[in-house]
């Protein structure tokens, strides 16, 4: 295969700022009728000459507007900083476990598992979406600065850092032009669904190194084999670690790919297919090697589950959702996406009318090329995937039996989340639009039709293509602050080595993170039950459940925080959460910020008798009643 294209192209010719020394054209003669006085000319003439003699200065360039571009979306995060994105619980997550990575380095702690939450059971962080490739190098941004600084920067440096990888794939192996390099760069880094992942799923931001992948699976190069190979598996290995679903998901977009790919062009894969199976298993032999360990202590080491603990034909998009705008979008409204997607996380197919007609127009006009075929066929296929097991129309069912419930049960499509099948659409269509651009750009800037030049012509249709799905900043939140008695260290002179706080609720329900976001943002200094993870639903059945196994008292004060109403307890009660905190560990309990905290905390008076109100929240001491 070669998508990829052969060598360097060749450069147009630079025209230097002195050959512009007459009134007309750099060549001397007269300048068209309408064309712009001599003095603008002539500066025109050396800002091209600077940036053409300089290829770096627009890299760049580039590079910084992506940056500035992710800086502009988490721009109310940064400045209210008491404020968490909408997909809250998402944030406590990866707060945590970049936390807990850097906790990992300093402790030289195994970084696959942790007792720091769900006591005394642990979590297996390899069996969760530990980001440990994010996590490990920002240690020091996480010790210096925090958790949440290090998730900011993160997903900053994941959009931007996807947006430069494809930029970089595009100008060095696909196009000419570095504008349409960085047009393909932007729609891959910001567009409606990676802006709706940023919200909360860093693993799915983290895309950074899906071009050097691509560019090593299907470099156009038969030498260096080995080298390449190796440089491969190394890659796929780091993948595994930012993120295994975007992998699985670029497992999947290279196998249709490269199948469509050699129904167009068989002579390609006749010259390419040695080396390109060549470098494909000697990458895998590396990967297999460098990840063996880690995969066995995921599927089979202590916290390990099987399957997953929702059913992803469930998480489906509308067919209404391609033509339509995400709530992050400039033209977006809340209440179009929420009919339409599973979640304000996975508004990943809203791609807007404008951009779907100029893709089929390119589509059409550039056919002939192999890559333009095998980029359209995938688009179709992952997007018609993501409709799930029956299609859905403006929020209703239509009874058609969707692609998606045929391939259902195959392995890697098992595993993945329909919804977010349109991520792989994604750089398939800024590809094409790069293609586009690129082909325009090459018939020079005298190229005109209908009397209007070309080049204009598409810098409109591209502006007609952006401004429907311009993104906005993230929406944000105002949450509960630590506790001053957690965030001081007060809490340390109540709690002995190898016990616990147990923060209320303790496990489960919407507001059952506070203990998990404590330990953020206090680099994990203490231990607690509960936290938002995959786990097993209990010792002794393997399936797949959010969070830690439910406790009696968990439910019970999970349902006072939903309704606010108080339930009447009894001894029953009361001997049970005495049970449930001695199986926590727990030395003391304590209740924060909760938006029913006056019902909570009146059922755990109730429960273990008052609380005392110490620095901010209400503590109850049970070291007593917990031996």
């Amino acid at each position: 295969m070669n998508p990829t294209g052969g060598a360097e192209p060749a450069r147009t010719a630079v025209v230097t700022a002195g050959a512009d020394t007459s009134p007309g054209t750099p060549d001397g003669s007269a300048p068209p009728a309408g064309s712009p006085p001599t003095a603008v000319r002539r500066f025109r003439t050396r800002i091209v000459a600077a940036w053409r003699g300089r290829p770096w200065l627009v890299d760049v360039a580039v590079v910084v507007g992506y940056l500035l571009a992710g800086g502009y979306l988490t721009a109310r995060l940064w400045l209210h900083r008491d404020h968490s994105t909408r997909a809250g619980n998402d944030q406590v997550l990866f707060e945590w476990m970049l936390a807990r990575a850097a906790h990992a380095v300093t402790n030289l702690e195994n970084p696959l598992y942790s007792t720091a939450l769900n006591a005394p059971d642990g979590i297996n962080l390899m069996a969760n979406t530990s980001v440990l490739g994010l996590g490990i190098p920002l240690t020091p941004v996480t010790l210096l600065l925090g958790s949440q600084t290090t998730f900011l920067l993160a997903i900053v440096g994941s959009l931007a850092g996807t947006a430069t990888a494809w930029y970089l794939f595009l100008s060095r192996r696909l196009v000419r032009s570095r504008f349409a390099a960085a047009v393909g760069g932007l729609l891959c880094g910001f567009a409606p669904g990676m802006v709706s992942q940023a919200t909360g799923h860093l693993h799915m931001i983290s895309q950074f190194l899906v071009p050097a992948i691509l560019a090593l699976v299907f470099g156009p190069a038969t030498d260096r084999v080995v080298r390449r190979g190796v440089l491969l598996g190394l890659f796929v290995t780091y993948q595994v670690f930012l993120g295994e679903e975007v992998l699985v998901f670029l497992v999947l977009a290279c196998g249709l790919f490269t199948v469509a790919y050699a129904l167009a062009s068989p002579a390609t894969v006749r010259r390419l297919g040695r080396a390109f199976l060549g470098r494909l298993g000697i990458g895998a032999l590396v990967a297999g090697v460098l990840l063996a360990y880690p995969l066995w202590f995921q599927f089979l080491g202590p916290g390990h589950y099987r399957g997953l603990p929702f059913d992803p034909g469930a998480y489906a998009l509308d067919l209404s959702s391609f033509t339509s705008s995400a709530r992050q979008s400039l033209t977006g409204h809340d209440s179009v996406p929420g009919l339409l997607s599973p979640n304000p996380t996975e508004e990943n197919s809203f791609f807007g009318l404008p951009l779907l007609v100029l893709c089929a127009v390119v589509v059409v006009w550039l056919w002939r090329r192999p890559l333009v075929k095998a980029l359209a066929i995938g688009v179709v296929v992952f997007a018609v995937l993501s409709l799930g097991d029956e299609i859905r129309l403006d929020g209703k069912l239509t009874g058609l039996t969707g692609p998606y419930r045929l391939l259902a049960e195959l392995p890697l499509i098992d595993l993945a989340v329909p919804a977010r099948f349109p991520l792989i659409c994604l750089p398939m269509l800024a590809v094409l639009l790069a293609l586009a651009t690129d082909e325009v750009f090459r018939r020079g800037p005298a190229a005109r039709t209908g009397g209007l030049p070309v080049r204009l012509i598409w810098a409109g249709a591209l502006l007609a293509v952006a401004l429907p799905v311009a993104p906005l900043p993230l929406r944000t939140s105002p949450t509960w602050p630590v506790p001053e008695f957690v965030a001081t260290g007060e809490w340390r002179s109540y709690v002995p080595p190898g016990r616990t706080i147990v923060p209320v609720p303790p496990t489960r329900g919407g507001e059952a993170t506070a203990g998990m976001y404590w330990s953020a943002r206090t680099g994990l200094a203490f231990t607690a039950p509960g936290g938002y993870f995959i786990g097993p639903l209990s010792p002794t059945d393997r399936q797949a459940g959010w969070g830690a196994p439910d406790r009696p008292t968990a439910v019970l004060l999970d349902r006072v925080a939903f309704t606010g109403e108080v339930p009447p307890i009894g001894d029953e009660q009361r001997r049970q959460a005495i049970e449930d905190l001695r199986y926590w560990r727990a030395a003391v309990v304590v209740q924060g910020g909760l938006h029913r905290g006056g019902p909570v905390k009146e059922t755990v008076d109730l429960l273990l008798g008052p609380g005392r109100m110490i620095s901010g929240a209400w503590v109850w001491d049970v070291r007593a009643q917990v031996p």
